[in-house]
C-alpha cells in the first residue's frame, strides 16, 4: 500500500483540488493506498473536507510542519509513504515514475514544482531557479516527497528541530540511506507564499535564509512567513 500523507492547517481553499488529484491519479494507476490528512489545529472546514473526500484525518496540535508530517506517517498503514502539501496537485505520470524508483532500489525522492497559472512572471522565474539550485544536490521541494517506510524511519523521519528546511535535511539523509532521485516529472503547486509580497521583499527574505543556513531555521521567529497563516 502507499500512504499519501497531507499535512494541512486551515486548508479548506486547496485541499480540496489535493485531495481530487491523489484520487484521480491513484485509481488511473490501479493502486492500494490511502489518504491520511495530519490536520493541525485548522479553524476552518480543512477536517471535514478531507473526512468527505475519503481521508482519514490525525489531529494534531503542533503549528510545526516537520512534527505534523511525522505524526501524520506515524499513522499511516503504507509501507510507501508520498508527502504531499495541500496546495499541490500530483498526476498520474508524477506518481508512476515514483513508485517505478522505488521498485527500481530507489530509497526515495522528489519531483520539479511548477507554481499554477496566476502566479506571476517574476514568481515563476524564483521557483525555477529553486527548482534548478535544489535539483543540482538532489534535494526534493517538500510539497511532494516518497519514500520507503524503512528508509525513512532509519534515518528518524523529518527533523523535527527546524520549522522549515525539513525536506532538505531529510534529502540529505536519505542519500546516506541509498539511491535518491529527482524526478523529471513535474506537478503543480500554489504561489500562495509569494502572492502577498513582491520580489524585493522575497529577496530580502531568501538572502536572510541563505545568511543564517539551517541553524537559522530551528527558530520560528527566523521563518514566521512560513507560518503566518497566508491562504
Amino acid at each position: 500500500m502507499i500512504s499519501f500523507v497531507v499535512p494541512a492547517y486551515n486548508e479548506e481553499r486547496y485541499l480540496p483540488g489535493t485531495l481530487a488529484a491523489i484520487h484521480a491519479s491513484a485509481r488511473e494507476l490501479a493502486i492500494d493506498y490511502e489518504i491520511v490528512v495530519a490536520d493541525d489545529g485548522s479553524t476552518d472546514a480543512t477536517a471535514r473536507i478531507a473526512q468527505e473526500a475519503g481521508a482519514r484525518v490525525v489531529h494534531v496540535a503542533h503549528r510545526q510542519i516537520s512534527k505534523t508530517r511525522n505524526s501524520g506517517a506515524s499513522e499511516a498503514r503504507g509501507e510507501r509513504l508520498v508527502f504531499v502539501d495541500a496546495d499541490t496537485q500530483v498526476n498520474a505520470p508524477l506518481l508512476r515514475a515514483a513508485i517505478e524508483a522505488l521498485d527500481g532500489g530507489a530509497v526515495g525522492g522528489g519531483a520539479r514544482p511548477d507554481f499554477a497559472s496566476e502566479a506571476p512572471r517574476w514568481a515563476h522565474w524564483v521557483i525555477r531557479l529553486t527548482v534548478g539550485f535544489m535539483s543540482l544536490f538532489r534535494w526534493a521541494a517538500g510539497c511532494f516527497i516518497f519514500v520507503r517506510r524503512d528508509a525513512f524511519e532509519a534515518v528518524g523521519g523529518f527533523d523535527e528541530r527546524h520549522f522549515a528546511g525539513e525536506e532538505i535535511m531529510l534529502s540529505m539523509a536519505l542519500k546516506r540511506q541509498g539511491r535518491f532521485v529527482i524526478l523529471a516529472e513535474r506537478l503543480v503547486t500554489s504561489p500562495r507564499k509569494l502572492m502577498g509580497r513582491g520580489p524585493w521583499e522575497t529577496l530580502w527574505l531568501a538572502t536572510r535564509l541563505l545568511v543564517r543556513g539551517m541553524p537559522g531555521v530551528r527558530k520560528r521567529d527566523h521563518v514566521h512567513f512560513w507560518y503566518d497563516g497566508k491562504r
